[in-house]
């Protein structure tokens, strides 16, 4: 999906992201790059010339349109970071809510990165979009909008049309609630709309291996929510993906199973999977104060994410909690130390 978002905010040429790794085009857009790469440095065109809040936006609309990974968010919050660009979660979820799905790519729907690339690329997304687009400079060239309305859209095309999208909004929502009061990012175009709306008792793990040991000998149930914690920013550290237990769940035939973490998933992750949640446990976050058995209150429809508890029973469970300590030494200590929550997008503090 970075792919597409570094087309999409004008960083690479035109038709880079979805052209197949073997086609012989890959290898003409790559001298091509080369060639611009030496021609932006002589007209000293920097990075930051081409990345403003105006192409970030462009990038998470396509984002939306595609239904792409998660990672996304983490990612472009940290190179907004990079930039001293302001962005914000509620950013993702402004545009998610104004953007429809568009294209049902896999693993989630039917279609291939092959077929969207046969369907014309990011620039045939380009021009579904171009209402909403705002006109950017890109590495080409040309402007965003000149790619977006020279776009050839073949016949049988992939791309659907605002009129008549695979979904009214947008494939990534961002949740909020008392068991993530900073925020959690879900892939709602990957979710069945019979688990858009879920509540189910929490199975909490310490970590992905104790989770992945449960799942495995079958001790999960329909209906349940696996939390997995401590495997966020500060947690893992490093905020591992969470894609064996997501796989193992759908390998075994689970569709009743939510699973919230505070560490990451795959692009290729489908099902109610919500991650990224903040505050993670290691930084004290709700999520870290869960018990088995606890409701768990999923609603992707209200953006919502909740654990259904007495008032003040979260505060309780506070003055008794402590965090799980790993033992970490060298750059992983000084790592955990310095990193910034999934909300910022777990780069590096400056403080």
């Amino acid at each position: 999906t970075m792919a597409c978002m570094t087309e999409a905010m004008g960083m690479s040429l035109p038709g880079c992201a979805a052209s197949p790794a073997v086609d012989a085009e890959k290898l003409r857009i790559a001298r091509l790059s080369g060639e611009r790469v030496l021609s932006l440095v002589r007209e000293n065109v920097c990075p930051r010339d081409i990345i403003t809040r105006q192409s970030l936006e462009n990038a998470i609309r396509v984002d939306m349109a595609l239904g792409g990974s998660t990672n996304t968010v983490l990612h472009l919050m940290a190179i907004a970071d990079e930039a001293a660009i302001p962005l914000d979660l509620e950013t993702f979820n402004r545009i998610g809510s104004r953007i429809p799905h568009l294209c049902h790519m896999q693993p989630a729907g039917p279609h291939s990165m092959a077929a969207l690339h046969q369907s014309g690329g990011i620039p045939a997304v380009l021009r579904a979009l171009e209402r909403d687009l705002a006109d950017m400079p890109t590495v080409s060239g040309q402007s965003i909008l000149s790619i977006a309305r020279s776009a050839t859209v073949s016949p049988g095309s992939i791309v659907q049309t605002m009129e008549s999208p695979v979904s009214q909004a947008g494939g990534l929502r961002i949740l909020r609630g008392s068991l993530a009061p900073g925020g959690a990012v879900v892939k709602s175009a990957a979710v069945s709309h019979d688990m858009w709306v879920h509540r189910g008792p929490a199975r909490v793990f310490d970590g992905e291996k104790d989770a992945m040991e449960a799942i495995l000998a079958r001790h999960i149930r329909e209906g349940d929510v696996v939390v997995i914690r401590y495997e966020g920013p500060r947690g893992g550290p490093g905020m591992p993906e969470m894609l064996s237990p997501t796989s193992a769940l759908m390998g075994l035939g689970y569709s009743k199973v939510a699973l919230v973490t505070d560490g990451r998933f795959s692009g290729g992750t489908r099902g109610p999977c919500i991650g990224h949640v903040t505050p993670e446990a290691a930084a004290g976050g709700p999520i870290g104060l869960v018990h088995d058995g606890d409701t768990i209150s999923i609603d992707l429809r209200e953006r919502t994410l909740d654990v259904l508890l007495p008032r003040g029973e979260l505060e309780r469970r506070r003055s008794f909690w402590a965090p799980r300590e790993k033992p970490l030494t060298g750059i992983l200590a000084r790592y955990a130390a310095h990193v910034a929550q999934a909300d910022r997008g777990a780069v590096l503090r400056r403080d």
